[in-house]
């Protein structure tokens, strides 16, 4: 079990801290790297998609489960797939692909861990019809604080704290996953444009119900009457007689696209408000009034920035801030005045997206709840930036919304508990499954989880 002292950082990163990382790579290593972290703990990590510093733990241990990568069992006429922990999304998209299944759940990058997407408790395209992922997830196995290897399965309290837990109830071994069927590799996209964010609400209210994934690009640099204006783009999976007859001899082909990576170091100042603003418009103006049943690959509709290796560079040294709250149906008027304040701050956002979730999903800490969710990549550097965030995370409490804990960096503790209603119940449940606190992280301590 190969173990070394490391600078470990987010996606964004922002706030870089140095821990032990291990890498188990069977369950007797599993179990000695949680025996022996240390009394400054250890927490699980997978492929450091995590934006802050959930999967930090400075001065720790942290625990690098892409060791623990194998698919164990696929049924291939029921749909589920047992694998461990550290098997990456793309893995069960290159191997599953060509039997007829996709993953329920994805998203915006395929780089993330089945471990991690129950830790998270991911979202993507499709919440408003499919829920999060730990909705699809049978069962898992999980090594708990006290060397004890549990089978946890869905509806139990366990279950609920693990999923959107943070990896802070223990470190996630195997999961068994239901699958979505699917006949090609492509998508049916629809792509239309929106004139303002109250035209986007309007076009998302009334016809999403028709779509199995749907998203909107927003301009956030956009003010005045085209304040929140915006590119939704919807679709499903394409059926095999939507395909032009030379490509179905091979409908299932995975083929995502790959550029060359970002370079390790970029000029400092690329992404100003005036070279944003520029993009954005160029974006907003390129992409059709109304296109309908256009095929594209996966890749492309899901995870267009997996095709640019480290892309998270271009924000250079300083790193960004990823910034995504829920706000509920029927504070649309909370949203009008975040998006507000959000385009009078200028803020350089050119990757910002609003979706809408459907019910809430069953994990005490999943973000997920019936409303609208907007995320947005900001640069860390930005002046203001820090009162700006404090500002909206009071106006997404005083909402009944809630901050993304997957991708926090910043959030003040004191909101937490009016942002997560389940937060005493999954305290409790930690303090009698872990009191030493063997499971920690920099995001656990920061936020006292």
């Amino acid at each position: 079990m190969s173990a070394e002292t490391v600078s470990v950082t987010g996606w964004g990163r922002t706030a870089p801290s140095t821990a032990r990382l291990i890498r188990p790579r069977t369950y007797e290593e599993a179990v000695a790297a949680v025996r022996d972290c240390g009394v400054r703990g250890g927490i699980p990590r997978g492929l450091g998609r995590a934006y802050g510093d959930a999967a930090q733990n400075a001065g720790g241990a942290v625990f690098d489960m892409t060791g623990l990568d194998r698919i164990h069992a696929i049924d291939a006429d029921g749909g589920t797939v047992l694998c461990g922990a550290g098997v990456s999304l793309h893995t069960l998209m290159r191997v599953l692909l060509p039997l007829g299944w996709f993953v329920p759940v994805t998203p915006g990058t395929r780089y993330v861990t089945v471990g991690g997407a129950i830790g998270a408790d991911i979202h993507g395209k499709n919440h408003h019809v499919s829920g999060s992922f730990a909705r699809h997830v049978l069962s898992f196995e999980l090594l708990t604080a006290d060397g004890t290897i549990r089978t946890v399965g869905e509806g139990s309290p366990l279950f609920e704290a693990t999923a959107g837990g943070m990896g802070l109830t223990g470190m996630i071994l195997t999961a068994t996953v239901r699958l979505q069927p699917v006949e090609t590799s492509l998508m049916a996209v629809d792509t239309e444009r929106a004139a303002d964010l109250d035209d986007l609400m309007a076009r998302l209210t009334a016809t999403d119900h028709r779509y199995r994934y749907s998203v909107a690009w927003i301009d956030l640099l956009a003010r005045g009457a085209a304040t929140g204006r915006a590119v939704l783009t919807r679709g499903d999976h394409a059926p095999l007689d939507a395909l032009p007859a030379r490509t179905r001899g091979n409908p299932l082909a995975f083929r995502p696209a790959r550029l060359p990576a970002a370079p390790a170091v970029l000029p400092e100042g690329l992404l100003t408000r005036r070279t944003v603003g520029l993009f954005n418009e160029v974006w907003y103006r390129r992409a059709p009034r109304a296109r309908i049943g256009e095929l594209q690959r996966l890749s492309a509709f899901f995870h267009p920035l997996d095709g640019v290796p480290h892309w998270n560079r271009v924000y250079g040294r300083a790193g960004f801030v990823q910034y995504q709250f829920v706000v509920g149906h029927g504070q649309e008027d909370a949203l009008r005045r975040i998006v507000g304040r959000i385009s009078a701050h200028r803020c350089p956002s050119f990757l910002a997206v609003l979706k809408r979730f459907g019910e809430a999903d069953p994990g005490w800490l999943s973000f997920p709840r019936p409303g609208w969710t907007l995320a947005l990549d900001i640069p860390a550097g930005l002046p203001g930036l820090d009162v700006l965030l404090d500002e909206l995370d009071g106006e997404v409490a005083a909402a009944g919304g809630r901050v993304y804990l997957a991708k926090d960096s910043r959030l003040r503790p004191d909101l937490l508990t009016a942002m997560y209603p389940r937060l005493d119940d999954f305290r409790a449940l930690r303090a009698e499954l872990d009191p030493r606190g063997v499971f920690v992280s920099d995001l656990s301590r920061r936020l006292n989880l």
